[in-house]
């Protein structure tokens, strides 16, 4: 799996097999693409994903468990780590 972040229009960090799967899971849950998408989305290292995904707040407002966030990274499941907050 690879993690790709995109910061405009909102902030997303996804774990997906390519760029294209990540575009589409942006695209079906976080925002439509106004055609810069491609440009806006940027492959992150996976050390740099766990740090982020780590430090993040989950739902019930406290830090996402070790073990959970470790689930999630290694699991085979292409998924929205994070998003923008205003979307929740």
């Amino acid at each position: 799996m690879k993690f790709y972040e995109v910061h405009d229009p909102y902030y997303a960090l996804i774990k997906a097999r390519n760029e294209e799967s990540a575009m589409k899971i942006y695209t079906d849950v976080v925002a439509d693409d106004d055609g810069g998408l491609s440009e806006e989305i940027t492959e992150v290292t996976e050390a740099y994903a766990a740090i982020r995904y780590s430090r993040v707040n989950g739902e019930d407002n406290k830090t996402i468990p070790i073990k959970e966030v470790l689930e999630d990274l290694t699991s085979e499941e292409e998924m929205i780590l994070i998003i923008d907050g205003s979307l929740v």
